[in-house]
C-alpha cells in the first residue's frame, strides 16, 4: 500500500503549478471557443499562420500523414496499448489507468466541445474546434512525462520543465500535421492542446485520490480480518 502511494501519478511537487496551468489552459479553451463559435473560416491568427504551413509536399506531406495516423483510431489504439503494456510491465497499474483515463478524457472533451462551439472547416459537416488529434497526442505525452517526473531525484523545476516540454513537442508535432493537411485551423490546434493541459492534471489527481481511497479500504478490511476470525 505504501509503495503505491509513493508512486502516485501526480507528483506532489507539481500539483500547484499544474493546477495553475490547467486553469489557464481551460480559460484559453473557453475564450477561443466563444471567439470562433459558429465560424466557418479562419480567424486573423489563422490567416497569418495557415498559408505558411498548409499544402506541404512530399516528403513533408508523408511525415504529416504519418503523424496524423497516430491520432486516428488504429494508430491511437496502438500507442495506448504499447504505453499501457509498459506500465504493467513496470508494475504500475495506477499509471496504466491514467494512460487510458487521461487520453479518453482529453479526446472525450474535444468531442463534446465541437458541437457546442460549432466551428467548421471545409463545409458545414466538418466540426473543427478543438482538435481531437492534438488533444490525444498531447495528453499521451503529458501522461508519460508525469510518470517520468514521478521517479525519485527530479526536482520541481526539472519536473515541470519536462512535463511542459513533452506537451509542447507533442502538440506542435500533431498541430503542424493537422494544419499542413488542412484538417484544422491553427487556433483549433491551440484549443486541442489546451484541452489536454486542462484535463490531464485533473484526471491524474482523480486517479490518485480514487486509488488511495481504495487502498485505504483494502487496508482496513485486511486489518479487521484477524479480529473477525478471533470472534
Amino acid at each position: 500500500m505504501t509503495g503505491e502511494r509513493v508512486t502516485g501519478v501526480l507528483p506532489p511537487s507539481l500539483r500547484t503549478w499544474l493546477g495553475l496551468v490547467a486553469a489557464l489552459a481551460a480559460l484559453v479553451v473557453v475564450v477561443l471557443g466563444v471567439a470562433y463559435a459558429g465560424a466557418g473560416e479562419p480567424g486573423t491568427v489563422d490567416a497569418w499562420i495557415q498559408p505558411t504551413v498548409e499544402g506541404v509536399r512530399s516528403p513533408w506531406r508523408d511525415v504529416a500523414l504519418a503523424t496524423d495516423f497516430l491520432g486516428e483510431p488504429v494508430g491511437a489504439a496502438m500507442l495506448v496499448v504499447v504505453t499501457v503494456s509498459g506500465c504493467l510491465l513496470l508494475r504500475r497499474p495506477r499509471a496504466a489507468v491514467l494512460v487510458v483515463a487521461g487520453v479518453a478524457t482529453a479526446v472525450g472533451a474535444t468531442t463534446l466541445l465541437k458541437p457546442v462551439v460549432g466551428r467548421t472547416i471545409h463545409g458545414d459537416g466538418n466540426l473543427s474546434y478543438p482538435s481531437g488529434h492534438t488533444a490525444f497526442l498531447t495528453a499521451l505525452a503529458l501522461v508519460v512525462a508525469l510518470l517520468t517526473t514521478g521517479r525519485p531525484g527530479l526536482g520541481r523545476t526539472v519536473g515541470m520543465s519536462l512535463v511542459l516540454a513533452a506537451a509542447l513537442v507533442a502538440g506542435c508535432a500533431m498541430g503542424w500535421a493537422q494544419v499542413a493537411l488542412g484538417a484544422h485551423y491553427p487556433t483549433d490546434v491551440l484549443g486541442g492542446w489546451c484541452t489536454a493541459l486542462a484535463v490531464v492534471p485533473a484526471t491524474a489527481w482523480l486517479v490518485d485520490r480514487t486509488a488511495d481511497r481504495l487502498a485505504d479500504r483494502l487496508a482496513d478490511r485486511t486489518a479487521d480480518a484477524p479480529r473477525r476470525e478471533r470472534r
